[in-house]
C-alpha cells in the first residue's frame, strides 16, 4: 500500500480493506509510518519517535488494524512517557492504561505515536516552550488550534485517519475547525474522563478523537462510548446502520442558528458567511431553521471554566514530584499560585456559575433540537497570537483571551452537551472554516445524522492541504 492509496481512505475504509484481504494490517501500518514521516518534518506534531512496535491491541476489534495516535495530555498508555507539553515534566511514565486507552486497544486501533499539546492543554494554540509551534498543513505560518493540535495536524495531512483528542473548553472542536476536520465532543459521561484533570473538572472535559469523516466519528463512538441508554440516545447500535452513514434520517428538526458571540467579540465575516450558508443548506434539506440562541453570561462562563483550570493546577500540586516553577510557562505559574489561593468559597462560586450557565442551555433544547454556531470566531491564527508564556495574564484574563479567538465552544463543556465541528467552508485564502452543531445531552445520534446530511450536501473530502501524505 502506497502512501497516496493509504491517505485516501478513512478508518472505516481501511478496516474494510483489511477485512476483505485486499491489504494486510501490517501493510497498512507500514504505509501509516511512511505517511507520518512524510509530513511530520513540516508539521512538528509528534512528541516522541514513533513507537516500535506499535502498542498492543485486539486484532479482532471493530477497528482492528486502523493506525492511530494518542495525545500527550496525561498519563494515558502503560509504559508511555508523558509531559503534558511541559519542559518541567521529565521522566514521567504512565504506570497503567487509562480506561479510555483500554477501550482504544479493545477496538483494535494500532497506536503508533504521541501528538503535541500546549502546556497543561490550556490553550487554543498548540505551541509550547518544550516542543515549539505545531504547524497547520493548510498554511505552515498558521497554527492548528488547541489543545489537540498535533492530532488534528496529522489527521488533516492524511497521516492517520483518527487520532485521540480531548476537549475541556473546545480542544477537539477548535483544532478540527482550524485544520478542516470533524471534531465530536461527546456528552458528559459518554466516554471516560482523563485521569489527571477530567475527573476533577466537574465533567467539563471530554475524551474522544478527531476524524476526517462523520462515519469514522460514529463508528469510533460505538466502539468506545458508554452503553446506550435506550434507543433514543444511542449514537449508533452496532447491530444497525451507523448514525454517521448518509442514509440515516433524523426527520424534520427545529434548528436554531446564531453567529453572534455571547461575549460580544467580533466574528470574522467569512466565518459568519459559512455558518449562515450551513443554515441555508439545512433549510434546503428540510429542517426548520430560525435565528435563536441560549442566554450565556460570558462572565459566568469564565468563572465556571475556572473549575477546569483549577483542576489542572491541583493535578500539578498533587504530583509526587512537583515541577520546577522556573521551567513552567508563565500562565502555568500563575495557575499554580491561583490554585493555592483558591478557597472553598471560590469553589462554591465557580460551581454556582456552572449551574447558571448550564440551566439556560438545557432549557433551550426544550424548544430546539440543534443549535448551529461558528466553531471559531476567526480564521486559524498565526503562530504566537496566543502566547501562553506571556507574564501579563492571570488565569481569568487568559481564558478571556483565548475565548476572543474561540468564543463559541466552552459553554457546552460547562453544560455537558454534545457538540461537533464540521469543515463546511474555506476562506478566500483557502483556510478551513468550521461550523459547530450542538444538541441536547445524550443526543449524539442527532448530531451524527445531521452531520452526515451536511457531509453529503456540502462534501469536503476532495479538499487537501498543501502538506499531505499522498506524495508519490
Amino acid at each position: 500500500m502506497e502512501p497516496h492509496e493509504y491517505a485516501g481512505q478513512d478508518a472505516v475504509g481501511l478496516r474494510r480493506l483489511i477485512r476483505s484481504g485486499a491489504v494486510s494490517a501490517a501493510e497498512t501500518e507500514a504505509a501509516a509510518r511512511r505517511a507520518i514521516e512524510l509530513v511530520d518534518t513540516d508539521l512538528n506534531a509528534l512528541t516522541l519517535p514513533l513507537f516500535e512496535p506499535a502498542l498492543a491491541s485486539d486484532p479482532a476489534g471493530p477497528l482492528a488494524g486502523v493506525p492511530f495516535l494518542i495525545k500527550d495530555s496525561q498519563p494515558f498508555a502503560r509504559g508511555v512517557p508523558f509531559a503534558i507539553g511541559s519542559r518541567a515534566i521529565r521522566g514521567a511514565v504512565a504506570g497503567v492504561d487509562h480506561e479510555l486507552m483500554t477501550r482504544f486497544r479493545a477496538a483494535g486501533l494500532v497506536t503508533l505515536g504521541q501528538t503535541t499539546t500546549p502546556e497543561m492543554a490550556l490553550s487554543f494554540a498548540t505551541e509550547s516552550v518544550r516542543y515549539g509551534f505545531t504547524r497547520n498543513p493548510w498554511d505552515l505560518e498558521r497554527g492548528v488550534g488547541g489543545s489537540s493540535g498535533g492530532a488534528a495536524a496529522l489527521v488533516a495531512a492524511g497521516a492517520v485517519p483518527i487520532a485521540h483528542a480531548n476537549d475541556g473548553a473546545g480542544s477537539i472542536r477548535v483544532p478540527a475547525s482550524a485544520c478542516g476536520l470533524v471534531g465530536l465532543k461527546p456528552s458528559r459521561g459518554r466516554t471516560p474522563c482523563g485521569p489527571l484533570i477530567g475527573e476533577a473538572a466537574f465533567g467539563q472535559s471530554a475524551e474522544f478523537a478527531v476524524t476526517r469523516t462523520v462515519r469514522d466519528a460514529a463508528h469510533l463512538l460505538d466502539a468506545i462510548g458508554a452503553p446506550p441508554v435506550g434507543e433514543k440516545y444511542a449514537a449508533a447500535p452496532p447491530s444497525r446502520p451507523y448514525a454517521g452513514e448518509p442514509h440515516a434520517d433524523p426527520g424534520r428538526l427545529r434548528i436554531a442558528l446564531t453567529t453572534v458571540a455571547w461575549s460580544g467579540v467580533a466574528v470574522d465575516p467569512q466565518v459568519t458567511a459559512v455558518t449562515v450558508n450551513a443554515g441555508k443548506v439545512l433549510d434546503w434539506i428540510g429542517h426548520t431553521v430560525t435565528e435563536a440562541s441560549p442566554a450565556v453570561d460570558p462572565d459566568l462562563l469564565v468563572e465556571a471554566m475556572m473549575l477546569g483550570a483549577i483542576a489542572a493546577g491541583a493535578a500539578l500540586l498533587r504530583a509526587p514530584r512537583r515541577p520546577d516553577p522556573a521551567l513552567l510557562e508563565s500562565v502555568t505559574r500563575r495557575l499554580i499560585a491561583e490554585t493555592e489561593a483558591f478557597t472553598a468559597l471560590d469553589m462554591m462560586a465557580a460551581i454556582d456559575a456552572q449551574h447558571q450557565v448550564t440551566r439556560p442551555v438545557g432549557l433551550f433544547f426544550d424548544d430546539h433540537d440543534l443549535l448551529v454556531t461558528p466553531t471559531l470566531g476567526r480564521l486559524p491564527a498565526r503562530h504566537g497570537t496566543l502566547d501562553y508564556d506571556d507574564p501579563r495574564y492571570s488565569m481569568r484574563t487568559w481564558l478571556r483571551h483565548i475565548f476572543e479567538y474561540g468564543p463559541f465552544t466552552a459553554p457546552f463543556n460547562v453544560s455537558g452537551n454534545p457538540a461537533i465541528s464540521l469543515p463546511l467552508g474555506q476562506s478566500r485564502e483557502g483556510l478551513p472554516i468550521g461550523v459547530q452543531l450542538v444538541a441536547a445531552h445524550g443526543r449524539e445520534d442527532l448530531l451524527l445524522q445531521v452531520a452526515a446530511q451536511l457531509e453529503q450536501a456540502v462534501p469536503w473530502h476532495d479538499r487537501k492541504p498543501a502538506i499531505y501524505a499522498d506524495a508519490r
